[in-house]
């Protein structure tokens, strides 16, 4: 059996898990959400502990009870705690501007880049040349962020662009006649 699918999830208070025939729900401070059931997986709920087990002996029953099991545990930490990604602009005249619902980006084109940030998800900007992605739904975080990373990907010859806080950039040498 999966090593991650043997972990049970605790749920903290404050927090209501929902298994229904074909979705669980997870309510919380900070929102809802749900996601589809997966028939492989078998989903028990002993007073506040959610455990996992494959229905089945194949190795994708196997492989399902794990990764149902890390979908959930990021439900119910999105609506306790939520996530954030940090993006950094790294350039000359890059800047980031949170007004509301949008990201004003100016990375070097002509024309200013406007992001609209959907409902759940939040964008600030601490400084001029960071952003602060922040939401309670762990994938749509890291989409959004890699929407806003995709307008001006780092570059390898001088690492000009947008890139996550924590990302390496690996310059090249340049090309000697």
């Amino acid at each position: 059996m999966s090593r991650v699918g043997k972990m049970p999830i605790a749920i903290p208070q404050g927090v209501e898990v929902a298994i229904k025939d074909d979705q669980i729900n997870v309510k919380g401070a900070l929102g809802s959400l749900a996601l589809m059931k997966n028939a492989l997986v078998a989903i028990n709920n002993d007073a506040g502990r959610l455990t996992f087990a494959p229905a089945n002996d194949s190795r994708q029953a196997n492989a399902m009870s794990g990764t149902m099991r890390q979908l959930v545990n990021n439900m119910v930490t999105g609506v306790t705690k939520g996530f954030e990604k940090k993006l950094n602009l790294v350039g000359v005249g890059y800047k980031a501007q949170a007004q509301g619902a949008k990201l004003n980006l100016t990375v070097g084109y002509s024309h200013p880049v406007v992001l609209d940030m959907p409902a759940g998800i939040k964008v600030e900007t601490p400084t001029p040349t960071e952003v602060v992605i922040k939401g309670f739904d762990r994938q749509r975080v890291g989409q959004i962020a890699a929407e806003v990373r995709a307008v001006r990907p780092p570059e390898p010859y001088k690492g000009k662009g947008i890139r996550y806080s924590d990302e390496k950039i690996t310059i090249k040498e340049t090309k000697k006649k």
